[in-house]
């Protein structure tokens, strides 16, 4: 694969046989950013696990302390007193089987979809448009709630959902490069925290197996995985 200049000098930076601490690389991230735009900072976590079994499976949500640096928009299924409470919280969309109706047409402008118990008989019809692009509203991630108005909060506060895919690694934004280290380092560890906290007890071996973060168009950064989490810094 050919890679553009900037993406070559900024590998040059980078030790590709370290494992850096959690700090050091991040602050190597925020170097290689260097697009006109801000560049999102991501982490890559392989797990040891097998996705294929159901007992082996890690998903959930964490909201980050400093957010993603991104604009979230919220579209919520709710009616009635639900409807109301999501209104006030800030959702940018309410509906019922109207936004259901909406979606099937193809509207798709929001970011997180958040839905009551009662609506996931409509929901459950946008399977095949949201289950792929990872917006269908889950009870493990918090947006299949009586709480709609918290999980509206916590969406535009900067709450994430982390979930295995088929090579067994979870993929997440964890804020901008404009954060500084500083903030970046708050809002990573609250993602390891939480996926180490989610470790099935199905799971054999070394459980974090590599760990690297990457601006949207700069280079991996390779972590220590030892090094991961609040308790080991």
């Amino acid at each position: 694969m050919k890679h553009g200049k900037k993406y070559t000098d900024g590998a040059k930076l980078i030790d590709r046989t370290n494992l850096y601490d959690p700090k050091e690389a991040l602050e190597l991230s925020i170097k290689t950013a260097t697009a006109k735009f801000d560049e999102t900072i991501e982490t890559h976590i392989r797990l040891g696990v097998d996705s294929r079994h159901a007992d082996q499976q890690v998903r959930g949500a964490v909201v980050l302390p400093n957010g993603t640096g991104k604009d979230v928009r919220v579209a919520v299924f709710a009616k009635g007193d639900l409807a109301k409470a999501a209104e006030e919280a800030g959702a940018d969309v309410v509906g019922d089987a109207d936004l259901v109706t909406k979606i099937q047409g193809g509207w798709m402008e929001f970011d997180v979809a958040i839905a009551s118990p009662d609506m996931m008989g409509f929901v459950g019809r946008l399977g095949k448009v949201l289950g792929p692009r990872g917006l269908m509203p889950s009870p493990k991630a918090g947006t299949v709630t009586m709480d709609v108005a918290k999980a509206v909060q916590e969406a535009k506060a900067g709450k994430i959902e982390y979930r295995l895919d088929k090579t067994n690694i979870i993929h997440c934004p964890i804020g901008k490069a404009s954060f500084g280290a500083d903030k970046l380092l708050e809002n990573f560890n609250a993602l390891l925290d939480a996926v180490i906290k989610a470790k099935p007890e199905a799971a054999k071996g070394t459980y974090l197996k590599s760990v690297s973060v990457a601006s949207t168009m700069g280079p991996g950064v390779k972590v220590n995985p030892n090094k991961c989490g609040s308790a080991a810094q």
